[in-house]
């Protein structure tokens, strides 16, 4: 499992450990990582002896990582100069070591560096803010991002891109887009949740030391192969498709029966042993995948299941409004989506006492929060957060990044990294649905089965779209393949 840890922990990590260790060892560690990360990236383009290196650098510790870095990779050969963003202001042990090492310290009002190295800098290291910075970048460290990555150079951020808020993943003015991050001792928000997350680049992680002094739960956590193979349902031998579970799927309408049919096509391929269909997509349902069980009556009225998918294509007339209210009324865990979201009572969502998923993406979480879409995009943790605490539910926001809260107090909010932009496509979220409807009939807690359904809808895209665009049925056909590569 990878994981993120808030500001404030890992700041009191930090000083529990600096405790135990020599005065400066801390940073030198990060320093080490640092010089490491910036050594391979200079390998890759050409070489270090002879590079031309740019430290961007604040007044804090951020700063000091980067100067001892500089220093290090002045000592092989690579030509540093640091350009303090406040005047005369840097880390003074940094600088000090990067001078005697042979690199240069300038302010950023000095041009010099930038005339004389003009479209020949190898790399530019960010280290203006570090994980304290709040807001945007100043004026002033905006202007000298623009001069120095303004040729190309590949920019290396330090801890996390400055600009960005650490703990939120909020960009709320400029801010660093950077080519890669190396953070230190843990993982912040930042670098897993959009829209900051997407100005990290490649991630690189540095031990430090930090892990023990850290809380056994974290803010964030992220699925990896190991954790989704450990979820998902295996059936044993005495096993029949009962015993597996049955999944109940109620969507789809007279205008939009492909919403039912994508649904259906997630949920025969989430593990469950059956799949119910009851709604006026029977017959598209029926022709497209002949071993479901259909009904036309009352989702109620269908047959036991032991879970619910509502909302996808319903539409909003008197029989989509039945329908939600009518499953919500069961005692079985209900996922709602879609069509659904807009039809739901908030009261009788938090009156349930069987589990309730909700599996909104931002316009529909703006409307069940009363807020702007824009708020929502801007502040997708919080947003999550919110939902699932107003309304006792599990919440999928769908997204760049797709993160899934439980209304379970001291419960990480989970974030699934193998999204890819390829499934921002009609019906993706259909089968999002049904596949996640069908591992909670399969017996996986919500947040489980809400996150293991986001992790392997992620890889089947990517399988099936591989570099071009994907349709959702094909999404659904990857799902198999995605589910073995998992288990293998």
């Amino acid at each position: 499992m990878r994981t993120a840890y808030s500001v404030s922990t890992v700041r009191a990590a930090e000083q529990a450990l600096m405790a135990r260790l020599p005065e400066g060892a801390l940073m030198q560690r990060a320093a080490a990582g640092l010089a490491a990360a910036c050594t391979g990236l200079l390998r890759r383009s050409g070489r270090v002896y002879g590079s031309r290196v740019v430290l961007l650098v604040g007044t804090g510790d951020n700063g000091g990582d980067a100067l001892y870095a500089g220093a290090r990779l002045a000592r092989r050969g690579a030509g540093v100069v640091a350009v303090r963003v406040v005047p005369g202001r840097a880390h003074e042990g940094g600088g000090a070591a990067l001078r005697a090492a042979g690199g240069h310290l300038v302010d950023g009002e000095d041009s010099t560096v930038h005339e004389d190295w003009a479209g020949r800098i190898d790399l530019v290291v960010d280290a203006i803010t570090g994980i304290g910075g709040r807001g945007g970048l100043r004026p002033g460290a905006a202007a000298l991002v623009r001069r120095y990555t303004a040729h190309g150079a590949p920019v290396l951020a330090v801890d996390l891109p400055s600009g960005v808020e650490a703990d939120t993943g909020e960009v709320t003015g400029d801010a660093v887009r950077a080519d890669a991050t190396v953070t230190f001792g843990a993982y912040k928000p930042a670098l897993l949740v959009d829209p900051a997350a997407e100005r990290a680049g490649a991630l690189s992680l540095v031990d430090i030391g930090l892990g023990p002094e850290l809380p056994e739960v974290p803010d964030l956590e992220a699925l990896q192969y190991a954790d989704l193979a450990a979820l998902l349902p295996v059936p044993a031998a005495e096993s029949d498709k009962y015993r597996r579970g049955v999944v109940g799927i109620a969507a789809g309408s007279a205008r939009y029966p492909g919403a039912a049919v994508l649904a259906v096509s997630g949920a025969l391929r989430g593990g469950a042993g059956a799949v119910r269909y009851a709604g006026p997509g029977a017959d598209a349902v029926i022709a497209r995948h002949p071993e479901t069980l259909v009904h036309l009556g009352r989702p109620s009225e269908a047959g036991r299941v032991q879970a619910w998918v509502v909302g996808p294509g319903l539409g909003d007339g008197t029989e989509a409004v039945d329908a939600v209210s009518d499953v919500l009324a069961t005692d079985v865990p209900v996922l709602v989506d879609a069509d659904g979201l807009r039809l739901l009572d908030p009261a009788v969502v938090r009156g349930r006492t069987a589990p309730t998923v909700l599996t909104p993406h931002a316009g529909e979480a703006a409307a069940l929060l009363g807020t702007a879409r824009e708020e929502v995009e801007a502040g997708r943790l919080a947003a999550v957060r919110e939902l699932a605490a107003r309304f006792g539910a599990t919440v999928l926001l769908k997204g760049s990044t797709t993160l899934i809260a439980s209304a379970a107090p001291h419960t990480p909010v989970r974030v699934n990294p193998t999204g890819t932009p390829w499934l921002a496509t009609a019906g993706s979220g259909d089968v999002l649905s049904g596949l996640a409807g069908s591992l909670l009939a399969a017996g996986l807690a919500p947040l489980d089965a809400a996150s293991a359904a986001a992790h392997l809808h992620g890889l089947a895209a990517r399988r099936a779209a591989d570099g071009s665009p994907v349709a959702a049925l094909d999404v659904a056909d990857a799902i198999p393949a995605a589910w073995r590569d998992v288990l293998a």
